[in-house]
């Protein structure tokens, strides 16, 4: 008795029997890296999001004091950590832009254009050029500020008074870039963008569009 005892708690797993955990497991890491993947991806686009509020912030406290908006990011205290995986840029084009590459920032006078930081994302683009969707119609006044990223910086405070920044950058390992942009006007988005719901084209003003989805697409 004893000795079938010792021979019943010496007994394992069969071969069939690991195979099947073997291969449970790979259907559940098959399903679950992808979409944590896809989830850290997702948490890297809130950067984006978030400062291009700051930037809208900026903006709106900027006109409050001198009725107009400003071209350049120095001139309204935009300027994110250290580490950003996005190129922001207001007004359509890059003027001197803020280099991220080296252990200390130089500040750079009437910049409108920050790099992505190589220093912390070595072999990064750090001017990635998203070709953004140009939105049908802008909705309301101050009317159409002309192609995006839209701005009319001179006009202030006439009918034709509005900006746009964008946002471009790399969130996972392929080579399309994460599009984002926000404006000081409401817009009428145009549609049919990667990522983009097709059944929503209202832009209100102050709230970040995704133009292309790069977690998505």
């Amino acid at each position: 008795m004893r000795t079938r005892i010792a021979s019943r708690r010496k007994g394992g797993f069969t071969l069939i029997e690991l195979m099947i955990v073997v291969a449970i497991i790979g259907i559940l890491a098959a399903i679950a890296i992808p979409n944590f993947i896809r989830f850290q991806a997702r948490a890297k686009q809130s950067e984006a999001k978030g400062n291009l509020k700051s930037v809208f912030t900026a903006q709106r406290s900027y006109y409050q004091e001198y009725d107009k908006y400003a071209d350049n990011f120095s001139v309204v205290g935009f300027a994110p950590e250290r580490g950003n995986r996005y190129y922001f840029q207001v007004g359509s084009t890059a003027v001197l832009p803020e280099v991220r590459n080296n252990v200390n920032i130089i500040p750079v006078p009437n910049s409108n254009a920050i790099q992505v930081d190589v220093f912390k994302y070595v072999g990064a683009n750090p001017s990635p050029g998203c070709a953004f969707t140009v939105p049908g119609t802008w909705a309301a006044v101050p009317g159409t500020p002309g192609a995006l990223p839209g701005h009319n910086f001179a006009n202030c405070p006439a009918a034709i008074c509005s900006w746009s920044a964008t946002a471009c950058g790399n969130v996972d390992s392929d080579a399309a870039f994460d599009a984002w942009w926000i404006a000081g006007a409401d817009a009428d988005a145009v549609t049919g963008t990667c990522g983009r719901d097709p059944n929503s084209k209202a832009a209100p003003a102050g709230e970040p569009q995704i133009d292309y989805n790069d977690v998505d697409c």
